[in-house]
């Protein structure tokens, strides 16, 4: 187990480390709180390795090891090293102990700590088996590592995973399918049942493939989150539907009036601003509503304003503004579930030309 916050799971616990009643050998209890089931099939530890691609040149990440199943195969795989990440100090001494001796111990290196507080080191590959409690932030927690790595091949949730890999028009495609996709390529490369597991969670997993896009996109992520949050704040309704809504007109005017009073409305900088390791890092402290979105709409009381609502011709003119973009690019009537990467960043790029900002 490697980190993230200590609680119970409505879905089930995660796939590290082991629930109620079983134990370790040597009489050490699982703690379902932390997430830990151990990967007990020896054949898909065998096949997570193998689709890794692992190089004898790779540093290899590995977090939440639990007892070292998986870490065994990976330093026989000979790679250069493997640094595990576990947050048990339990974990820590079996694998000390596990590995004491072992013709390959010094090529690995155990890390006691939580995997979303301390400074990962350099790696080439992360292969995982997480706890599904903190799938979110560490996802994006990787995403936002420096330099990038080659790849990482992760144990998730098998409903996570699902959401991870998405397309547009899918049920289960939300902010979090087009952020995660806008950073990096997602695969799925298995399912894996929830027997594989000594004890088993409630749910089933897949292992899922993210290769980071490199170099990354060049846009700022404040900005494409700023828009893709209001585009998936009522996912099956059209854009002309909620970009008419209130707070967000009241939101997109008060940006437009700080870029104009900064003479920033017309600087095309910021249209081409890059994306920085520091935009990526903001999503990992937003990841709450993202985890485990349910692609239902939100219910609430936005209502969309019209022209007798607008307070005087200025918000009127800036409505007319803002329809006239999504009429140009042929929006108002999609729906953000519909809406691929291009989409999203052709529709940005509308907005930004236009002086309209989203951060």
């Amino acid at each position: 187990m490697a980190g993230g916050k200590i609680q119970k799971k409505r879905h089930g616990a995660g796939a590290a480390g082991g629930g109620g009643g079983a134990r370790l050998q040597g009489g050490i209890p699982f703690e379902k709180s932390k997430g830990q089931h151990i990967l007990r099939n020896p054949a898909l530890v065998d096949s997570i390795v193998a689709k890794a691609g692992l190089k004898p040149t790779d540093t290899v990440l590995e977090i939440g090891p639990g007892t070292g199943n998986l870490t065994k195969r990976l330093l026989e795989a000979g790679v250069k090293a493997v640094v595990a990440v576990e947050l048990d100090p339990r974990m820590v001494l079996e694998l000390n102990r596990r590995f004491q001796g072992h013709p390959l111990s010094s090529r690995l290196k155990v890390i006691q700590g939580d995997v979303l507080k301390c400074d990962l080191p350099y790696f080439d590959i992360c292969v995982a088996n997480i706890p599904y409690q903190i799938s979110s932030p560490l996802t994006f927690k990787l995403l936002s590592h420096r330099p990038i790595f080659r790849c990482a091949v992760i144990m998730f949730q098998r409903e996570f995973a699902m959401r991870l890999v998405a397309q547009p028009g899918d049920s289960l495609y939300c902010r979090l399918s087009v952020n995660v996709q806008l950073l990096s390529r997602v695969s799925h490369l298995l399912k894996v049942g929830r027997n594989n597991f000594r004890p088993p969670p409630k749910v089933d997993s897949s292992v899922v493939r993210i290769e980071p896009r490199k170099p990354p996109p060049p846009v700022s992520f404040k900005e494409w989150d700023g828009l893709v949050r209001i585009c998936f704040n009522r996912k099956n309704k059209t854009l002309g539907s909620l970009f008419k809504q209130k707070r967000v007109l009241e939101l997109l005017g008060k940006n437009y009036k700080t870029m104009q009073s900064l003479q920033l409305a017309q600087d095309a900088e910021m249209g081409e601003e890059k994306m920085s390791a520091d935009d990526v890092a903001l999503l990992a402290n937003m990841v709450e509503d993202l985890s485990m979105e349910t692609g239902d709409e939100k219910e609430d009381d936005e209502m969309e304003m019209d022209d007798a609502d607008m307070a005087g011709d200025g918000a009127a003119t800036f409505k007319e503004k803002i329809m006239g973009i999504l009429q140009q690019g042929d929006f108002a009537e999609k729906r953000g579930s519909k809406l691929s990467q291009v989409d999203f960043l052709y529709l940005l790029s509308l907005f930004n030309k236009a002086g309209i900002h989203f951060s």
